[in-house]
């Protein structure tokens, strides 16, 4: 098939690498403009843009995809059908009609559970056992389109935030592979979304990953997975930033003010929150590495009774 794929980061690299590598002709990469990054704020391509220029293939920046600039240079390339992954703008209703067979968004989450901007990390957050992909074809509400292919995976105690990215990453690469012959041989079966079942997964804000410890320790174990790799879970020693990358929960529990200090062991620091004790494995002060608790407590003395 002809296809204009539009995307932006990480997530939606291995899509279009395994579209190339399926042989299907992609005729346009439409992707964010590029962004400054770094001390220099120097601008930077985004991932996917580094991929299009690497196979020789036309990109597309539009600082507003609903501009009639950018429709009109949209309809230059032939396309059968536009396929979106992560691209980061809203689609208008005429871009939608455009190609053929319409335009289908490979989304990270068994919809209609958690539409919107951030469903892998809420799935961890909210302590769910299971996500996956769906790919709907797109229309005017946010990912409220009717379901064409979809495939669960499950969620491991282990996983965090950037491990269940790299799963399901993988995953939609697998599924639009798969979906595009049906689509055009006629037998995909859309699936209309159950509207009472619909959930949202709102923006991550670097706020999220201040600790909150008067709650329970399941709750501030999974902020500590789910928020790993960006923004991570973190809280303050002696007005520094402590990041925090591995927690367990603790078998104790004590009657301690939450994020009291109750025991220091030559591998972890153990912490009262409001249910339950955690167990800090992994940790970054501000301005050092990332480091195990026992290489942090070499340098750092923390005392039993400390209140974070």
């Amino acid at each position: 098939m002809k296809i204009v794929f539009m995307g932006t980061p990480d997530f939606a690299v291995c899509s279009l690498e395994q579209l190339i590598k399926a042989g299907h002709e992609i005729t346009c990469v439409v992707t964010q403009p590029d962004r400054a990054k770094g001390r220099g704020r120097e601008l930077a391509f985004c991932p996917v843009k580094e991929c299009a220029l690497k196979h020789g293939l036309p990109v597309f920046s539009p600082v507003k995809i609903k501009d009639p600039e950018a429709v009109a240079e949209l309809k230059k390339y032939e396309a059968d059908i536009f396929v979106v992954a992560a691209f980061g703008q809203i689609l208008s209703e005429e871009i939608l009609n455009m190609p053929k067979y319409g335009c289908v968004n490979i989304h990270a989450s068994l919809l209609p559970h958690l539409r919107g901007a951030a469903p892998i990390q809420w799935s961890i957050l909210n302590g769910d056992s299971e996500t996956g992909v769906s790919i709907q074809q797109m229309e005017k509400g946010l990912d409220t389109g009717d379901v064409l292919l979809s495939r669960a995976i499950p969620i491991e105690d282990t996983d965090t935030g950037s491990s269940l990215f790299d799963k399901l990453m993988i995953l939609g690469g697998e599924l639009i592979v798969e979906l595009l012959p049906m689509i055009e041989q006629g037998t995909a079966k859309r699936v209309r979304q159950d509207e009472d079942k619909a959930t949202y997964a709102s923006k991550i804000t670097k706020e999220m990953g201040h600790i909150d410890w008067s709650k329970d320790a399941a709750h501030i174990e999974r902020y500590v997975r789910g928020l790993n790799s960006w923004p991570s879970a973190y809280t303050y020693i002696d007005g520094k930033m402590l990041k925090i990358w591995g927690a367990k929960i603790s078998g104790d529990d004590t009657d301690a003010v939450p994020g009291t200090v109750t025991k220091i062991t030559p591998d972890k620091i153990t912490i009262q929150t409001g249910g339950g004790c955690i167990d800090i494995t992994e940790v970054q002060l501000e301005g050092k590495k990332r480091m195990s608790t026992e290489q942090f407590l070499r340098g750092f003395k923390i005392k039993e009774g400390l209140v974070l």
